[in-house]
């Protein structure tokens, strides 16, 4: 070996040795967090792997995400806690009900959607109500604000609401019960919200309740929910994407995906524009008041801005409900006295005949508290939005006294805060309507901080009273006429999603309780 060779040898063996010494400190001093993390001054964290952090336990729990949210929050004994993860962004996560109220209603102007936010969800929702900010933000709120009121619910939602349920016990519930088949329980609710919320919101007849197997519409977008939810854990899933659109067979490729959902919501509004100029559309429904509205520039939306608008209500409109309603029932086919109860309610209410009058049936649902104290119940332990983070625009100090430093993101839990025993006491795992009525079997309410099911503050659910109606319109009717049994030795559980679907569906036995 020459002297040059070996000089180049030492020379190469010292620099690993010095690489060696750098990454040990490095793993000695963020021996328990992501590199060049600095902890937050007085808020817990839960320790993770050297210059990694949380990151590989964030990747190892994806499928069960929020139940490892609130293994942090009881291990760590607190109600607000850092998990600091490589690629990811500096996150406070809270619980507590008095800082979920301070950051969604009290100093709401402090918190907005962050460039995060925007970056993971830009291609689904575009600069939809869920995704927009400020003047954005409020003139798509004004205008989707004279929908929902008490005249349409009564005069108009009820009626389609009651006309899809009898399409779906008709050609549906009807046929299984005679050949002894089984349904997909949570298939059957989607495409129920998804029939009735674009009749309501767009016009159009779908009619996915007469069709057989999956709405490819419907497919994709929960495809792209999934896939959006997962870019919040995986600081490689941009990567991952690239080489899935590549390699994988389109159906599981996020570019075939966006192209149907971008067609369906353009035949949506090609269909209501020709409607409206043929002066045959109703002018008043969700999708006709926002090609009439300006934008907060003062001009009549294009369509990409009416493609958002589509897209982020039948998230609002279809995913929501249709989830509340498959947990409810998965809910009370565990425990036959609760749907005993709810089957005296409506048989002491609900007639035939009322079924069939709209606004009576409007009135009597909004006169049955155990009803709604089922469906607030389910929506506790199964919250249709089981996560959301915030971007904190300046420094900040919470009830609690976490102190929040600007360009930080701040997130809630309402999965995790629904089952913390800290905020609901040592039953709230268990699903107790009760804990809903006072001790005169009155409804009562819990604060938006504590139950942020339609989360607070200026950005609180609009329809939220919609969905409430159209679950209860949709229990009512079938538990009037069918006794619905899980089938035994199947797994009931969440999707990692934008929302809370159940992951593999819920299958479930039809029988005729009576004829109705």
């Amino acid at each position: 070996m020459s002297l040059k060779d070996a000089s180049i040898g030492q020379q190469i063996a010292i620099a690993g040795a010095a690489v060696s010494s750098i990454i040990t400190l490095l793993m000695i001093k963020y021996h328990d967090r992501p590199l060049f993390y600095k902890h937050m001054e007085g808020v817990p964290y839960h320790k993770g792997y050297p210059l990694l952090g949380n990151l590989l336990e964030f990747t190892k729990n994806v499928p069960r995400l929020y139940d490892y949210q609130l293994d942090i929050h009881e291990k760590l004994d607190s109600l607000t806690l850092t998990m600091p993860a490589a690629g990811m962004p500096r996150t406070i996560f809270t619980i507590d009900p008095q800082n979920v109220e301070y950051i969604l209603k009290t100093n709401f102007s402090n918190y907005l959607k962050g460039p995060h936010f925007d970056k993971n969800l830009r291609d689904l929702l575009g600069h939809g109500i869920f995704n927009a900010n400020g003047e954005q933000w409020k003139w798509q709120r004004k205008t989707a604000s004279h929908v929902f009121n008490v005249k349409n619910f009564r005069d108009q939602f009820t009626d389609v609401f009651v006309k899809e349920m009898h399409l779906m016990c008709d050609h549906i519930l009807d046929n299984v019960v005679k050949t002894g088949g089984i349904i997909d329980f949570h298939d059957i609710m989607f495409k129920f919200t998804l029939d009735s919320f674009v009749y309501l919101g767009f016009g159009v007849q779908l009619n996915s309740l007469l069709k057989e197997g999956k709405v490819e519409f419907a497919e994709s977008f929960d495809f792209l929910q999934r896939r959006s939810a997962e870019r919040f854990v995986d600081p490689m899933m941009g990567v991952k994407e690239t080489i899935f659109d590549f390699f994988s067979r389109k159906e599981n490729t996020t570019s075939y995906n966006l192209k149907v959902i971008n067609t369906f919501a353009q035949q949506v509004i090609d269909k209501r524009r020709k409607e409206v100029a043929a002066d045959e559309a109703d002018r008043k429904d969700l999708l006709s008041r926002f090609m009439n509205a300006t934008n907060e520039k003062g001009e009549l939306l294009n369509d990409k801005e009416l493609r958002d608008t589509v897209l982020n209500f039948i998230i609002a409109g279809r995913d929501t409900t249709a989830q509340a309603l498959s947990w409810l029932f998965y809910s009370i086919s565990l425990q036959p006295r609760i749907e005993k109860k709810m089957i005296e309610e409506i048989e002491k209410h609900i007639t035939d005949e009322l079924e069939n009058d709209s606004s009576a049936l409007y009135q009597v649902i909004s006169e049955m508290p155990y009803l709604h104290a089922v469906f607030f119940e389910t929506l506790r332990l199964y919250p249709s939005v089981p996560g959301n983070q915030k971007y904190a625009l300046k420094d900040d100090i919470w009830p609690d006294g976490t102190h929040v430093k600007a360009g930080t993101y701040v997130s809630w839990s309402p999965y995790a805060q629904g089952r913390s025993t800290k905020v609901w006491g040592e039953d709230a795992k268990e699903f107790r309507p009760e804990r809903w009525l006072d001790e005169n079997g009155n409804l009562k309410r819990e604060s938006a901080g504590k139950w942020p099911a339609f989360h607070a503050g200026p950005r609180i659910c609009l329809g939220q009273n919609l969905a409430t109606l159209e679950a209860l319109v949709c229990v009512s009717i079938l538990l009037r006429r069918y006794k619905f049994t899980l089938v035994p030795n199947q797994t009931v559980t969440y999707d990692l999603s934008l929302t809370m679907p159940m992951k593999y569906g819920m299958k479930m036995f039809v029988e005729k309780r009576h004829k109705a």
